[in-house]
């Protein structure tokens, strides 16, 4: 499996789990989880963003 493989893949589980929790954010009526959780999906999508673009060679990690 190459690196870009492994990309792919972590970026689809991220996008997964911000998928679960932007769901489990519509389900609770606590204000302050419901915005907990869909902040942690905002951070996690856009992350995941950026692993899909270093796995097609779009972008680089800023270090």
């Amino acid at each position: 499996m190459s690196e870009s493989d492994d990309l792919h893949g972590r970026a689809r589980q991220m996008r997964d789990k911000a998928k679960d929790l932007r769901e489990s954010a519509e389900r609770t009526s606590d204000t302050g989880e419901r915005e907990r959780l869909q902040e942690k999906a905002r951070r996690l999508q856009a992350e995941s963003e950026q692993v899909s673009g270093m796995a097609s060679g779009d972008i680089y990690p800023m270090e």
